[in-house]
């Protein structure tokens, strides 16, 4: 799995943050979740971080979820009526 990239966030001097994924925004953090962010992105991976708090990740059931009989229409596709 490849690793995050693209992220960015500003903080604002009233506690906002505003996270971007290649210059879209993703999310707003405000007060407290906008602290732990804070702290959390400076002690870490920062991209990686930043894709958590976005959800912007990977799960990793990525391959099953493709595999499942619901998912394979297009091998497959419903008759015209």
């Amino acid at each position: 799995m490849p690793k995050p990239n693209g992220f960015a966030y500003t903080a604002t001097a009233n506690g906002t943050v505003h996270i971007t994924h290649h210059n879209h925004p993703a999310t707003t953090l405000n007060g407290s979740r906008a602290a732990r962010f804070l702290q959390e992105v400076t002690a870490g991976d920062p991209q990686l971080v930043m894709a958590r708090w976005t959800g912007n990740y990977k799960h990793g059931n990525e391959r099953t979820a493709r595999d499942h009989p619901r998912n394979t229409h297009r091998n497959n596709p419903r008759p015209r009526r």
